[in-house]
């Protein structure tokens, strides 16, 4: 569906690709191309139908002019795989950050962990006076103190009552303990992901049409990262960008300079938690 509009759309933008002579008035060293879809796949193609719909992207979308910058781009440096991998970037980091956040919501906490400490140690101390509550019970009773005795039978109930509340605290914190152990966090697109779960279940996840458009992306920025850096190797430079070339696109930052850009992963960072990465 996404494919047929985003062809709709193009026959409807000809009139302001094409002149009425068929030359091409609009070139793809325009600010108004996505410079994504000339290098690559644009990201807004990558999510279509799932909960991280970009929609249709802003910027025009052409196989002509796909076609034109390939051929263009044998013999002359562009320097567009910078733009498509900050375009990347932007997304993958995005996702990373989130992966990161749901992997430490599966970790206790040292609040958590303390609590759970300090209720053991109570549970021990309870059971302890229980024992030599009831020794005391059975002392009084051999020497026929019936009513002593079972003024402390009485107290071993009550001790019992606190024990089992604070075992069940106890139970309740290391319930929700389990439950985050049954748990992992998928480290292409982050979703959870049960443990427990069969290979069929694995499998829908695993071909589903948001991890596959994170893989997709994932796979994307590696291989234009491996592009860049053989560019650098071979002591390619991008070139340096006219005002009006770069209107319209996104430089922000630290990208602004192409040539001090650090290397790029598009993996995650690990915390040992989860199965290794599965497509």
């Amino acid at each position: 569906m996404a494919a047929e509009q985003r062809k709709l759309l193009e026959q409807l933008m000809g009139s302001n690709i094409m002149t009425s002579s068929g030359s091409q008035a609009t070139q793809f060293t325009d600010a108004k191309v996505c410079r994504s879809y000339l290098v690559g796949d644009c990201p807004h193609d990558m999510f279509v139908a799932t909960k991280m719909d970009l929609g249709l992207c802003p910027k025009i979308h052409s196989e002509q002019l796909k076609i034109d910058y390939q051929q263009a781009s044998l013999t002359r440096e562009y320097g567009y795989e910078y733009d498509y991998q900050r375009d990347l970037a932007k997304y993958v980091e995005d996702c990373n950050r989130r992966i990161e956040q749901a992997q430490r919501r599966l970790e206790r906490s040292p609040e958590e962990i303390a609590k759970s400490n300090a209720l053991t140690g109570e549970i021990a101390k309870l059971e302890e006076a229980m024992d030599l509550t009831l020794q005391e019970v059975e002392v009084l009773g051999e020497l026929g103190h019936v009513t002593r005795a079972i003024d402390e039978y009485y107290t071993v109930e009550k001790l019992r009552v606190d024990k089992e509340s604070r075992e069940q605290d106890l139970t309740n914190i290391n319930s929700g303990a389990d439950d985050h152990q049954k748990l992992q966090v998928c480290d292409v697109c982050g979703a959870y992901l049960s443990k427990l779960d069969n290979d069929r279940r694995l499998a829908d996840h695993f071909g589903g049409k948001l991890h596959q458009g994170y893989f997709r992306m994932r796979t994307a920025a590696d291989a234009n990262n491996a592009v860049i850096e053989k560019k650098r190797a071979l002591g390619i430079a991008p070139p340096q960008r006219r005002d009006e070339e770069d209107r319209g696109h996104d430089y922000g930052g630290r990208d602004r300079a192409y040539g001090r850009q650090e290397p790029y992963s598009s993996a995650p960072r690990q915390r040992g938690r989860g199965r290794g990465r599965r497509y």
